[in-house]
């Protein structure tokens, strides 16, 4: 049976509140996207992180619905990828990804990159706006935009961001960014929350971590909690998924946040959002093969979660 912790929600625009600390499926192969999120279900997640450029969004959704537990339990973030920029494309793409998902809405609907070189992040902003109007998502926002790209769409719509999606972790603080996010009333999310864990082995987190008896990834993750920062990091690791939740049991001193705040770099480990070049998704060849191996993966693990109801 899924387990409940009680995760501390931040609040959005239209009373919507999402999730602290949610599961990210990048890089997670579809065909092991379903059961990922089922073991992230039964430690306790609730918000679970996706996108089309992910390939993954089927999987999320044939998890969500394998729980056993009602859709409003759950808060599910997708993405509007870089090649569906453009009002009708954005448009398109939302609904597509409602279908891959098998969800009448999302909860939060996010442009993935601003994209600046196709410039044409406004109007996919504008269909992001009607798109919340039309009941498709409860609230939306943008990924990776730098200050010019917010304060571009916020002058050109009217419309504020619930939320800025941006790479952050000990090593890029971005703190001029948050400042403006907090100023403007926008969440900050932290996409690579850990730095794929380069973080991990950094003296100073090391040394907190031994003091408080947690992991390094623990204390990484209590930090970015006390920023009031929503993360949502990715493991496929049953013991990690459970051990990245579990930080509400102790807290950073002063003194502490401080020794974290000093080992900025200002050190990227994704693209700069002015740089990033067009990619595709996953093949539709590879997509269909992933596909069949998820059904097969999920035929089982319903019969494995059917077999511990009747033990119960």
């Amino acid at each position: 049976m899924a387990s409940s912790i009680n995760i501390p929600s931040v609040a959005l625009p239209r009373e919507v509140s999402i999730p602290q600390v949610g599961l990210g499926v990048f890089q997670v192969p579809p065909e092991e996207t379903t059961e990922n999120v089922l073991h992230a279900i039964e430690a306790g997640y609730r918000h679970i992180d996706t996108a089309r450029a992910y390939s993954n969004e089927a999987e999320v959704g044939q998890a969500i619905r394998a729980s056993g537990l009602h859709r409003s339990e759950f808060f599910i973030t997708t993405k509007c990828y870089n090649e569906d920029h453009g009002y009708d494309r954005a448009t398109r793409a939302l609904k597509k990804s409602l279908g891959r998902l098998e969800m009448e809405h999302v909860d939060l609907y996010l442009i993935h990159w601003p994209m600046p070189s196709e410039d044409r992040y406004v109007e996919t902003w504008r269909a992001l706006v009607d798109a919340q109007q039309a009941g498709l998502a409860r609230a939306i926002g943008v990924s990776n935009f730098q200050s010019e790209h917010l304060r571009r769409i916020i002058d050109e719509t009217g419309v504020t961001p619930a939320v800025n999606q941006i790479e952050l972790h000990p090593y890029l603080q971005q703190p001029a960014l948050r400042r403006e996010h907090a100023d403007r009333g926008i969440v900050t999310q932290a996409w690579s929350p850990l730095a794929q864990g380069m973080v991990l082995d950094d003296p100073a987190i090391a040394s907190i971590a031994q003091k408080h008896g947690k992991t390094a990834a623990q204390v990484v993750l209590r930090w970015h909690i006390a920023l009031d920062n929503v993360v949502f990091p990715k493991s496929v690791t049953v013991e990690r998924i459970r051990e990245n939740i579990d930080i509400f049991d102790f807290e950073l001193s002063t003194e502490e946040l401080a020794r974290i705040e000093a080992v900025d770099r200002g050190e990227r480990i994704g693209p700069h959002p002015d740089k990033l070049a067009l990619n595709p998704p996953i093949s539709r060849r590879r997509r269909i093969r992933s596909s069949i191996a998820a059904r097969t993966r999920l035929r089982r693990l319903r019969q494995r979660v059917a077999a511990r109801r009747r033990g119960q």
